[in-house]
């Protein structure tokens, strides 16, 4: 057989496929349409509730990892079609990647300034970035390829390809291989995620390697000399902080007067102290006006926010970090009637119902911060609500973390919340300098800030500045999830010596006194 034939056996199959199932008139519980982390969670949590569950996803799977059609996988794959790619955004071009690169940069920085202070002694370290992408790219491959193997284990059937709404229970799949299937379902999920918000001065070109987006910058072929970071939030700054450690001169363009908004104010100039002491450069109260492309590199034109005479720098590559929108095209809201807000958000009530009480939306298409995790806790709620049980879900207790290093952690109010709603407050904070375990180790830049009600004493808010802060961050949503006081906290046993004796003594501060500093 020919290889030009392949694509006709194929739409020949999945047409066979689609006859099939109308004839069995098979019909699902819950459809999930989105392969991330809130839409295979909810999948797989369906299944585990006895729903019979299938999930739609769209991404392609890749054709430069490791693991192709010429190296079989190492696992069983779980998919009744070709082999797609799960996990959204956050497993292939988002938190897996950036957080391996973080990783590996960060362990080049440190081999190349701070192992001395430790008396290694190392000559002539190097980077190969070519095998750094590959681990990255080996990282993201075991991950995605688990997915596929959980569906497998429980049961949930995985179409690769483009999912449509035709009608309050029917969903058409595009098949990737060609073809299209209709499914049948009580109950319909939308899951389909996020994608970078467009800056019309800068047009992204990630083939082209000069301006990019977060996903351009995962990929870059080679070190650049400069860069500029259009945004100072999350992404931009991790971002930022990979190819700052591996030589690059980063300079962040941030329109506000200030980085990370949302952030705690007093916690995010902090921040702003220690990543400027890195190297790293900004330029706040700054707008971008234009982008244009040259063989040497990018022509930036910037100029006050607030009105003033324009300035251009040159930058080998300029990195688009200004946000990301719900992504919501071709999904068929129109064809239901389905409501978006201005901001293109799918409107649901608190069971994550939309106006079709047959189909629900949750995770970055609807309101709210757009982390994985949030999406994750979204889709078991929506799901145990179906299956009759009373799933729900606490915002007020959603971390956020941004990974440079140090990190930043924070989850709750902040103080300029606080005082917006009139609500009297005490403030307890503990710096690392003072933490035993930091100072032994050298890492001892930060703190650990905590806010808590002034007659309750229950903590409203905990800001975390330091190494491990993604980590000692649960202790402080665990408990606000319980509804703990900084004194229950204060009164806990930590471990000796332990970065998290810092959350204990931040607690102190708030209910009574620390006893080291």
């Amino acid at each position: 057989m020919s290889i030009a034939a392949l694509p006709r056996l194929r739409a020949f199959a999945a047409a066979a496929r689609s006859q099939a199932r109308a004839l069995s008139s098979e019909r699902y519980d819950v459809v999930v349409v989105g392969g991330g982390p809130g839409g295979y969670v909810a999948a797989i949590k369906a299944s585990q509730l006895g729903l019979k569950t299938a999930c739609v996803e769209s991404r392609a799977a890749r054709q430069s990892t490791l693991r192709d059609a010429a190296a079989p996988p190492t696992r069983p794959v779980a998919t009744r079609r070709s082999r797609g790619t799960l996990g959204g955004t956050c497993l292939n071009v988002g938190c897996i990647p950036s957080k391996a690169l973080l990783h590996s940069s960060h362990l080049y920085e440190e081999a190349t300034k701070h192992f001395k202070d430790h008396g290694i002694v190392v000559n002539d370290v190097k980077v190969d970035l070519d095998k750094m992408m590959a681990n990255k790219a080996s990282s993201v491959d075991s991950l995605t390829g688990g997915i596929e193997f959980l569906f497998k284990k429980y049961k949930v059937d995985y179409l690769q390809g483009k999912g449509t709404l035709q009608g309050p229970n029917s969903v058409g799949v595009a098949l990737n291989d060609g073809g299209a299937e209709t499914l049948d379902a009580a109950h319909i999920l939308l899951a389909t995620g996020s994608e970078v918000s467009p800056l019309p001065p800068c047009p992204v070109d990630n083939a082209g390697g000069r301006i990019v987006d977060s996903t351009g910058a995962l990929d870059l072929k080679e070190i650049p000399k400069t860069m500029a970071v259009i945004g100072g939030g999350v992404i931009g700054l991790e971002m930022g902080s990979v190819w700052r450690r591996l030589g690059t001169k980063v300079t962040v363009i941030e329109f506000l007067d200030h980085i990370v908004p949302g952030t705690d104010k007093d916690v995010g100039k902090t921040f702003l102290r220690l990543l400027k002491k890195q190297g790293m450069k900004f330029k706040l109260k700054t707008a971008v006006q234009s982008a244009e492309v040259a063989e040497e590199g990018v022509a930036l034109t910037h100029a006050p926010a607030k009105g003033g005479d324009a300035t251009t720098d040159h930058f080998d590559v300029v990195l688009v970090a200004t946000g990301r929108r719900p992504f919501t095209e071709g999904l068929g809201l129109e064809n239901l009637g389905i409501e978006t807000d201005k901001l293109g958000r799918v409107q649901v009530d608190e069971h994550f119902r939309t106006k079709v009480p047959s189909v629900f939306a949750f995770g970055d298409v609807i309101d709210g911060p757009m982390l994985a995790h949030k999406a994750e806790e979204e889709g078991i709620a929506c799901v145990e609500n179906i299956a009759g049980f009373a799933g729900h879900v606490n915002y007020d207790a959603i971390p956020g973390v941004i990974y440079t290093h140090p990190e930043l952690a924070t989850v709750g109010r902040t103080e300029e919340q606080l005082k917006e709603a009139n609500i009297e407050y005490k403030v307890g904070s503990f710096p690392f300098s003072a933490n035993s375990r930091a100072r032994a180790v050298g890492d001892s830049e930060g703190m650990v800030k905590v806010l808590t009600d002034a007659a309750s004493d229950k903590i409203l808010g905990v800001h975390i500045i330091g190494p491990n802060a993604g980590e000692m961050i649960a202790e402080g949503v665990l408990g606000m999830e319980y509804g703990a006081s900084s004194e229950d906290v204060a009164r806990t046993c930590h471990a000796h010596p332990t970065l998290s004796e810092a959350m204990k003594e931040a607690c102190m501060a708030a209910s009574s006194q620390p006893i080291h500093f």
